[in-house]
């Protein structure tokens, strides 16, 4: 038949919306035309089209041949098109039966010889066929099938080679179907424990208040204090991922380039460099794609040097540290990415790193000019403000550590329990109403938090952070009230810039 349909998937963020990809050969001078909103990459994929069909064998219709991508006002991009198109012409040429193509989606690159690449963005593809609870079959590179496996309810088809795909439509050499699996998370023995941390005894603390409550940390100290190396331990710490958010972490990473199964289950840990652009940080691009702050979904976003980030980067991180969420605006359509993460942040004292000793050289204005570059609303959506202090000679050389990451955790996931029991959330992710309801305070504590509130000018953001904080105290204290020394804990951790 001159006219065939095959069923594939574009990807607009996160979302994998339904593609059709309709093959038209028709009379007219030979030509290879690709409508429907293609970017440059679908628009190259007619000569990798053209050599894969006749280096596999196949006959290349020399007719007028036109591939629309429809709906027409969704951008395509990438080379993901390239497989379905090629079985398009196929079917549309007679060289397979055109019937088979009703019952799959198709998606791949393929290679001049006719081998089937990986794609991105895989496992979002899988998600949405079963969320819009398709029956239809998913034909993948085999190399993506890993990721995809992750998907209950999926009908999965991995694909090595063109010949394989139509063997497969033609009846005369079904694939075998891949079952959906997770796999087994494997603990890492080299992953960074807290025991290996000597002294920093408030630090540690500190640490495990934010893992326990999801709170943002920053931690301020000359250089070689300690500060990355307890920034490193808190993904040991917190408690491990549900599969509902270790799918939501999973897709997004195979959004920006693939997903390692390895990493299954455990939590994202992301820390770029200082020199890092708005866009590395929130996504961006022609096509958006998932930034720094996205792939730290349900994990740890960690700012080393955080006054060296470019103000604009920083400020773009305020509406994803409040709402967990980052909307990328452009002409067509506005394309929303989750980001909800626990930013840890560590920052020197002074651009020297040695304020108060005297080794020291910084200027008032040098230091008050380093500081500001970190603006009020920033520092507002930080929960906790801590001094890390550097450890004696005597305490880094003597062979006594602190409480290994597997005790720590246990405390964190027993908090943590009592706040989904109580409220389905982090105490980090409270509302104003639920703050009202679950972290009521005692006469004394009221009394002390209004007195410090009104003599540090705090706003009532940063007022409603402290009594979240108090209120993960109390939690690991196993507290149903929220007292004076819980409030007195929690605004301690928010003096180290005063």
């Amino acid at each position: 038949m001159p006219l065939a349909v095959v069923h594939s998937r574009g990807l607009i963020g996160i979302d994998a919306p339904p593609v059709s990809v309709e093959v038209h050969i028709g009379n007219g001078l030979p030509a290879f035309h690709i409508v429907g909103l293609p970017e440059a990459e679908v628009r190259e994929s007619r000569e990798r089209v053209r050599a894969a069909l006749l280096h596999t064998g196949f006959g290349f219709p020399n007719r007028k041949l036109t591939v629309n991508l429809a709906p027409a006002d969704l951008p395509k991009a990438s080379g993901r098109f390239d497989l379905p198109i090629a079985v398009g012409i196929l079917a549309a040429n007679g060289q397979i039966p055109a019937e088979a193509l009703a019952e799959v989606e198709l998606v791949g690159e393929l290679s001049l010889s006719g081998a089937v690449r990986p794609i991105r963005g895989a496992l979002a593809m899988t998600l949405a066929i079963v969320r819009e609870r398709q029956r239809r079959a998913l034909l993948l590179p085999l190399a993506n099938c890993a990721e995809a496996a992750l998907v209950d309810d999926a009908r999965l088809f991995g694909v090595e080679e063109l010949t394989d795909v139509a063997a497969h439509l033609a009846g005369s050499s079904p694939l075998a179907r891949i079952e959906p699996q997770a796999p087994t998370p494997v603990a890492d023995a080299f992953a960074e424990d807290l025991s290996e941390v000597k002294g920093h005894v408030m630090a540690r603390r500190a640490l495990e208040v934010a893992a326990a409550g999801a709170h943002n940390l920053l931690m301020i100290g000359p250089p070689g204090a300690g500060k990355s190396l307890l920034a490193q331990r808190m993904p040991g710490i917190q408690p491990p991922m549900d599969s509902a958010e270790a799918l939501e972490s999973a897709a997004l990473a195979s959004l920006h380039g693939g997903f390692d199964p390895v990493q299954w289950k455990r939590r994202p840990f992301r820390a770029p460099h200082h020199g890092a652009s708005t866009a590395a940080l929130i996504g961006g691009g022609a096509v958006p794609r998932p930034g720094e702050a996205s792939l730290a979904h349900n994990g740890v976003l960690f700012l080393d040097e955080l006054p060296e980030f470019g103000r604009s980067a920083l400020e773009a991180l305020r509406e994803p540290l409040e709402t967990g969420r980052i909307a990328i605006a452009r002409a067509l359509r506005c394309i929303e990415f989750p980001a909800c993460f626990q930013l840890v942040a560590a920052m020197n004292p002074c651009p020297c790193g040695h304020f108060g000793s005297t080794r020291c050289r910084c200027t008032p204005d040098q230091v008050r000019r380093y500081r500001s570059r970190l603006s009020g609303p920033l520092l507002d959506r930080i929960d906790l403000l801590i001094e890390v202090v550097p450890v004696s000679e005597t305490e880094l050389m003597q062979g006594s550590c602190g409480e290994s990451s597997a005790c720590v955790a246990a405390r964190v996931a027993d908090a943590r329990r009592i706040q989904h029991e109580r409220q389905q959330a982090t105490n980090a992710r409270l509302s104003p109403a639920g703050i009202d309801r679950h972290c009521a305070l005692d006469p004394a504590a009221a009394s002390l938090l209004r007195r410090v509130a009104q003599r540090q000018r705090w706003s009532s953001r940063a007022l409603h952070r402290v009594q979240k904080v108090a209120r993960t105290i109390a939690d690991l204290a196993g507290a149903a009230t929220i007292d004076a020394a819980h409030v007195a804990e929690a605004v301690g951790y928010r003096r180290a810039l005063d």
